[in-house]
């Protein structure tokens, strides 16, 4: 069964940088599609960064520019490194394959912004 877990997340003042990681066990992200998602308190749940099969990384239009996906070379770890944080992406953090598969979506990693 694979498994999702990431790292990374905390707190930091606007403009500031934090990089998160995903790590999967139980499989790999060869050959899959991998999002980054976010849900803050009383929004639903929203697309950050898509990374397809051959490596393309879609951002949804708040993270462009912003954000960078990332995945290591054994294909088991992808990253968020996030830049020029603001209050407004004070969020949990998570990744899943898309489609999705079943986990937890509260133990995503905490990011706070805030002076």
């Amino acid at each position: 069964q694979v498994q999702l877990v990431e790292s990374g997340g905390g707190l930091v003042t606007p403009g500031g940088s934090l990089r998160l990681s995903c790590a999967i066990s139980g499989g790999d992200f060869n050959r899959s599609v991998v999002g980054w998602y976010r849900q803050a308190p009383g929004n639903q749940r929203e697309l950050v960064a898509t990374r397809w099969v051959n490596g393309y990384v879609h951002y949804t239009d708040f993270a462009k520019g912003r954000f960078t996906m990332s995945m290591d070379n054994a294909k088991t770890t992808v990253y968020l490194q996030m830049d020029k944080l603001a209050p407004e992406d004070s969020a949990l953090y998570a990744c899943n394959l898309i489609p999705n598969v079943p986990r937890n979506w509260d133990l995503g990693t905490q990011v706070t912004v805030s002076s």
